[in-house]
């Protein structure tokens, strides 16, 4: 999909923020973005659905065992769990690969289009950014101020 890296930051044009400055707005870029798209995806979610999805993400391992059992008993032989197990290095018993793999499995039954979603307010962010690049840039070569004592 995306990567947040210094590739993202070439992309909207702060490849020359301030090394000590580029982890930090990732972080706020990568925090933004989560927050838009759970808005934008629990747009005509039920309050029981939003409530299902809450204790998947929140890796409540009962949750995540129930919701599995009842919609993906078969998860361990899933292509989607065997590359999320893959990716993590972890065991397919761990409650990690198993949250990770209902979120996902969540997500596609749910919001089908959630792919398309988190696209969309990407490029969203990215023109958001791209069009405050320069006052950014400017911040970001502030001496910075020695605290106060």
């Amino acid at each position: 999909m995306f990567q947040l890296d210094d590739k993202f930051l070439e992309e909207v044009g702060l490849a020359q923020l301030p090394p000590d400055q580029k982890q930090a707005f990732l972080e706020q870029v990568y925090s933004s973005l989560e927050d838009r798209v759970g808005v934008r995806l629990s747009e005509g979610l039920t309050e029981a659905q939003l409530e299902e999805f809450e204790g998947i993400i929140d890796r409540k391992i009962e949750k995540v065992d129930a919701w599995l059992a009842a919609y993906a008993p078969q998860y361990a032989e899933d292509q989607l769990f065997q590359r999320i197990q893959q990716g993590t290095g972890l065991a397919g018993d761990d409650p990690a690969v198993r949250s990770e793999f209902a979120a996902t499995k969540w997500l596609e039954i749910n919001r089908p289009n959630y792919r398309d979603v988190v696209a969309q307010v990407m490029n969203e962010l990215k023109a958001e950014i791209g069009q405050s690049r320069e006052a950014i840039l400017e911040s970001g070569q502030q001496p910075q101020q020695p605290p106060m004592a």
